[in-house]
């Protein structure tokens, strides 16, 4: 696929951006660090594990809630710049929407979180 944009009488074209992929697709470097626990009509939950040193290569969130089972250090590189955040074990979050982030496990545990995805369109959503 390709996109045309006209820029003072100018075309340019080029591939379409590829869509970023979900926390469940993306990975780092090659190896998966979500995996799917649990999906039904209404719900999808993941449970994504960071070692030191692993990270979770760009990709986007639909709206979810966040819970550390183990906490840990990250930095997050997004649209707002790049960040050190620590979430304590058994921290949660809502998040409406990441139109797109990364993140690398900057400390000495392995973290792991639980996402759970609220289906739109389901009864309730």
């Amino acid at each position: 696929m390709f996109f045309a944009v006209l820029l003072a009488g100018q075309a340019l074209a080029g591939p379409l951006p590829a869509p970023l992929p979900s926390p469940l697709e993306a990975g780092w470097r090659g190896e998966a660090v979500c995996e799917l626990l649990s999906e039904n009509a209404r719900v999808r939950t993941l449970r994504c594990t960071f070692p030191p040193g692993v990270g979770h290569e760009r990709h986007f969130h639909a709206p979810h809630w966040g819970y550390a089972v183990q906490g840990g250090t990250n930095r997050i590189t997004d649209a707002g710049g790049v960040r050190e955040v620590t979430t304590p074990t058994g921290g949660s979050w809502w998040s409406d929407r990441t139109a797109s982030h990364e993140t690398l496990n900057i400390g000495d545990t392995t973290a792991i979180f639980l996402i759970v995805e609220p289906k739109t369109g389901a009864p309730g959503n």
